[in-house]
């Protein structure tokens, strides 16, 4: 039986475990935390950082696996394609996907090609920040170089905002180091999404609207993902256009992606992150109900050099994923939800949080209280409730 490892076992990515088991593999599992649910799904479980790419290039030799994935994680990407390099196993170029997870790289390596993106650098200190920030134009955009879920992001109007912001961004840095860029004013909504690449051509690709709240912190955290993506296939054609061509001379091979891209009033696409694995926040769930295209299946078929069947896809109704958030910190009394909105929309329900549990507001991915994946009638209602969820949810603490 071929072995595969798995790099994360939070209960987003129990859904890749169970699908490898699905497909006949067995399963290796590697987390730093011990109350992680992957582990009563995996086969055999390593109490191991999926950052530390030595100690599991050590698993992965002494278990000998065929494939290692990261499955909907920016962090372990890197180290996925670190052993797999190291083993000789299929993989993308780990020079390519660090690029692609650290912001400061991806930035350099967008304007070194000619691609549409904001001024962009990154620092390691406040002081060299405070020495350079006469190069930038205000407003300006602060986040950790190599976090994901929105965490740490702050915009910044005036440069006395700058001290709180750093030490926000750098809290969030692994490394410690942080990036600025100049604020891109998008046309109409941020772009969401994932797609497949196999053997460097990106064959699948979805689009989606993201949705912000603007009474949350953290304006900058999508509480939604909605698909389809609501512009004209010429947008969507010229997008795809420009993901094909940044992963042809990253040299990427096949895996799955997780896209966060915008467009301006001049219809020019900008890159903001590509991903090289699944989106989180059961975005591929979502898509596989708008499509009938399993991207978790893909995924670890990829990682195991198995064959991808691709076969005309046809995408039909209305589908979002939403974050359930709290506006407050402090202890979760209720969760209400529209009765008319459960029966007809929707279609799973992962909240987490239950009465009586401490929760914080709502300032990164790592403060949802639970996904909800719904269906709409239309793409009017889709984008109306997913923009003003108070109409139809409250999380009401105390």
């Amino acid at each position: 039986m071929k072995k595969i490892l798995l790099l994360g076992g939070s209960s987003q990515q129990v859904i890749a475990i169970e699908t490898a088991k699905k497909l006949g593999y067995y399963t290796v599992l590697c987390d730093y935390l011990t109350d992680n649910p992957g582990q009563y799904h995996a086969d055999k479980f390593y109490l191991v950082s999926t950052t530390d790419k030595n100690a599991v290039l050590e698993v992965a030799e002494k278990e000998k696996v065929d494939g290692v994935l990261a499955y909907a994680s920016d962090p372990a990407a890197p180290t996925a394609s670190y052993v797999a390099e190291k083993m000789g196993l299929p993989t993308n170029p780990h020079k390519s996907v660090d690029i692609l997870c650290n912001k400061d790289k991806f930035r350099e390596f967008l304007a070194q090609n000619g691609f549409n993106t904001p001024k962009a650098l990154g620092f390691s200190s406040l002081e060299q920040i405070v020495s350079a920030k006469d190069q930038f134009r205000l407003p300006v955009i602060i986040k950790p170089v190599d976090s994901s879920g929105s965490k740490g992001i702050s915009r910044i109007d005036d440069w006395s905002q700058i001290s709180s912001a750093y030490r926000n961004a750098v809290s969030f840095s692994r490394c410690g180091k942080i990036i600025i860029e100049e604020f891109l004013e998008k046309f109409g909504y941020q772009i969401a999404g994932d797609g497949l690449v196999v053997d460097g051509r990106l064959v699948f690709r979805y689009f989606g609207n993201d949705h912000f709240n603007p009474k949350c912190r953290n304006k900058y955290v999508p509480v939604s993902a909605s698909f389809p993506y609501n512009m004209p296939d010429e947008i969507h054609n010229k997008i795809h256009s420009e993901i094909q061509r940044c992963v042809s001379l990253l040299k990427m091979q096949t895996s799955c992606y997780n896209f966060d891209i915008r467009i301006d009033s001049s219809f020019n696409v900008y890159l903001m992150e590509i991903a090289p694995r699944d989106g989180g926040n059961y975005i591929p769930q979502v898509i596989r109900y708008a499509t009938g295209f399993d991207l978790i299946e893909s995924a670890v078929k990829g990682a195991m050099n198995e064959k991808i069947e691709i076969s005309e896809i046809k995408a039909d109704g209305f589908w979002s994923y939403f974050a359930v958030h709290s506006y407050k910190t402090g202890i979760l009394k209720e969760i209400k939800i529209d009765p008319e909105v459960v029966k007809n929309n929707i279609v799973e329900n992962h909240i987490t949080a239950v009465a009586g549990d401490k929760v914080s507001e709502f300032t990164g991915a790592n403060t949802t209280l639970g996904i909800l994946i719904m269906k709409f009638d239309s793409m009017e209602q889709m984008l109306s409730m997913m923009d003003n969820p108070d109409n139809w949810i409250k999380v009401i603490t105390e």
